[in-house]
């Protein structure tokens, strides 16, 4: 007969314990409804993100993470130039090309965003201003860029001969990421 009542007796002594403990049991989130994010965990910085995300070829994706490091950190000539980048790569040469004269505009000492000009000026075929663009990247480092000095190169032989078709070059020019903002041409040789 003890073995009965020991569960009848059990049974509302447990109630009563679950009704001490706070609304929504131990497993509630603090906060609301939706699941925390990392503790004490720093964001990672759109511009990070948006750098990987060009290099793996998603550019779209990539204008979005830099959209949003623009909003966090305001559009200083990294953003612009990332998103000018982003936007050249989609082929949106209009808009890659407003927002790198913002950049350059913002700071002029800024040699990726002179360089990602000179692209966006050479696929526009506007080959004299493509070279002053690319004759100040290469000025502002000091020569010690062999992409930019190719670059300049080959914006100058375009420039002087209106015909200009390198045995060798398709043409079609590509841009890569280079350290923590900083994009050059490639062609294929």
């Amino acid at each position: 007969m003890t073995s009965a009542v020991l569960p009848a007796l059990l049974l509302p002594l447990l109630l009563a314990l679950a009704a001490c403990t706070e609304p929504g049991g131990l497993s509630a989130p603090a906060g609301g409804i939706y699941a925390p994010g990392p503790s004490g965990a720093p964001d990672v910085d759109g511009l990070i993100v948006g750098h990987r995300l060009m290099a793996a070829g998603e550019a779209e994706l990539a204008l979005a993470a830099y959209g949003r490091a623009a909003a966090a950190r305001g559009l200083d000539v990294d953003t612009l130039s990332a998103m000018g980048s982003a936007n050249l790569r989609l082929g949106r040469l209009g808009q890659a090309e407003r927002l790198l004269r913002r950049a350059v505009a913002r700071d002029a000492g800024f040699a990726p965003a002179w360089n990602n000009l000179g692209v966006v000026l050479m696929e526009t075929g506007r080959a004299a201003e493509a070279a002053e663009s690319f004759r100040r990247a290469f000025g502002l480092v000091d020569g010690g860029d062999d992409m930019i000095r190719d670059n300049l190169r080959r914006a100058l032989a375009k420039r002087d001969d209106a015909f200009y078709a390198g045995p060798q070059e398709t043409g079609e020019f590509q841009l890569v990421r280079r350290g923590v903002s900083e994009f050059a041409v490639l062609s294929a040789l």
